[in-house]
């Protein structure tokens, strides 16, 4: 134990003394010249020797150093990661950095490195989106049949009909340049019903839920309804594209096509090879070379369905969804790679999402503030409360009912994905793309508060388990309640 506490006061010594030190005197240094005019700054930049590659690395420090300390600062509040990672992309562009310091902004984030920055983004965001991908493909239903069916459509279609009926006022005030009533209406309600799948498997897990009822049920919800919501985006998106009803018939026919063939014998081939090699050396660097085919295998794909009129993370979604399940060799390299995209590469879609949207500016007018109350009070109790019914008809107890449906209002990040689509598009304007923003952001950060006022006794065991299993997994207590250790108190 000694020697482990040794460790990480060093560490933490080196964290400081090497990484936070040096990257406050830069912030420190841009901050003194962030008043001076243009091109002062240009003769700052040039006695320091920062050319444009020493202005993206700079970049690249800042952009992770915010989203670890983001995250960090969230875990230790009681909320997920993540929240503090997008808290801390929103912080770096004109909402907070931009409106205080805009030399600082400037000089820490010129334009003409925003492409570079950005180009991580996107290798980030399809790496992860092909993480999700897995994640929807290991899914399977225990034991709860007709319930979790139930419940899974339940909240999908219950929010969806909430946002696409609030969205009908709102048309005529934040519709996007595309200027399609359809397909916003339509957009706003998958908005409003999504699930971020991979922020509740992480909740779930953080609080021992994940082989809880709801915990099985959520998840099984949440992975149906986030693909029904792909699915709703992909023909919206092949009907904005589409060059008449016949290319969007055609486009879509082609898009089946790739879907089957992925699905089908591509995912059967990979199970397959996965077999054949299980028994291969580990250390002959095979798992490299895997993992480069896999990437390339991610955007080739991506790029493919891109070609179709179909977003590119989409394609990304169906290597996921096709790559061998339950294998180890196979499971390791996927790992590898999305672990990559998730802690490295994802900082910088927040980033570049913080810096499509200035928070400080929204003009919170009638129209405006009464929006936001609509779709966060409608989304919220949409989403809680349709799953919630369900499950109560189902034959669930009502608190045990209410923390599935707390569970399954988390949108997070899949939802800022969604959004900057929609946003790219022109299916929203940048108000609205606000506005959503902050619903996405406070219904994930509400999780955990309601969490803890329904309590650990509203969490039931999964059905399937018997009580010896359930005891030697730490299931369940000698009252036959969960065992939910990191539960919020």
């Amino acid at each position: 134990m000694r020697v482990e506490s040794r460790f990480g006061k060093r560490h933490w010594a080196a964290v400081v003394s090497l990484v936070t030190v040096p990257l406050a005197a830069i912030v420190t240094a841009t901050w003194l010249v962030a008043g001076q005019p243009s091109t002062a700054k240009g003769a700052v930049s040039a006695a320091y020797g920062l050319d444009k590659g020493g202005h993206f690395l700079l970049a690249v420090a800042a952009i992770l150093l915010a989203a670890y300390l983001g995250g960090l600062l969230a875990d230790r509040l009681g909320q997920p990661r993540v929240i503090g990672e997008i808290c801390a992309g929103l912080a770096l562009g004109p909402t907070v950095l931009g409106r205080f310091a805009p030399g600082a902004a400037d000089l820490l984030f010129p334009v003409d490195t925003r492409s570079m920055l950005d180009g991580l983004a996107q290798v980030g965001l399809v790496f992860f989106m092909f993480g999700v991908g897995r994640e929807l493909n290991g899914m399977r239903l225990r034991g709860t049949g007709a319930q979790a069916l139930l419940v899974s459509q339940a909240s999908l279609l219950v929010p969806f009909a909430a946002g696409a009926v609030a969205a009908v006022p709102l048309v005529g005030t934040f519709m996007g340049q595309a200027d399609d009533p359809l397909a916003f209406v339509l957009f706003v309600g998958s908005a409003l019903s999504v699930t971020a799948f991979p922020v509740l498997a992480r909740i779930l897990t953080d609080l021992g839920l994940t082989r809880t009822r709801q915990g099985q049920l959520s998840l099984f919800a949440a992975a149906v309804g986030d693909g029904a919501v792909w699915l709703v985006l992909t023909g919206i998106l092949a009907d904005l594209h589409g060059s008449g009803p016949a290319g969007v018939l055609w486009n879509g026919l082609i898009a089946a096509a790739i879907t089957v063939f992925f699905l089908g014998p591509l995912r059967k081939g990979l199970a397959r090879w996965a077999r054949s090699r299980a028994g291969t050396a580990e250390a002959d660097g095979s798992d490299a070379t895997t993992m480069v085919l896999l990437a390339i295998g991610i955007a080739a794909t991506a790029t493919l369905t891109t070609l179709i009129g179909v977003h590119q993370l989409i394609g990304a979604l169906l290597v996921g969804l096709a790559w061998p399940a339950g294998n180890a060799r196979a499971a390791r390299v996927a790992d590898r790679l999305s672990g990559t995209a998730k802690t490295v590469l994802l900082p910088f879609f927040f980033f570049g999402f913080g810096l499509t949207i200035d928070l400080g500016a929204l003009h919170f007018d009638r129209a405006s503030a009464l929006a936001l109350g609509t779709l966060l009070v409608l989304g919220v109790a949409a989403k809680i409360l349709g799953p919630a019914l369900s499950a109560v008809l189902t034959g669930m107890p009502g608190r045990s009912a209410l923390t599935l449906g707390v569970l399954l209002n988390a949108r997070g990040l899949t939802e800022l994905v969604v959004l900057q689509i929609g946003f790219q598009a022109g299916i929203i304007d940048q108000r609205l793309l606000g506005l959503l923003t902050i619903v996405a952001v406070v219904t994930t950060m509400m999780t955990r508060p309601l969490l803890r006022l329904l309590g650990p006794d509203a969490v039931e065991p999964p059905l399937e388990a018997t009580t010896d299993d359930q005891h030697e997994r730490g299931g369940v207590s000698g009252r036959g309640a969960p065992e939910l250790a990191s539960f919020p108190k």
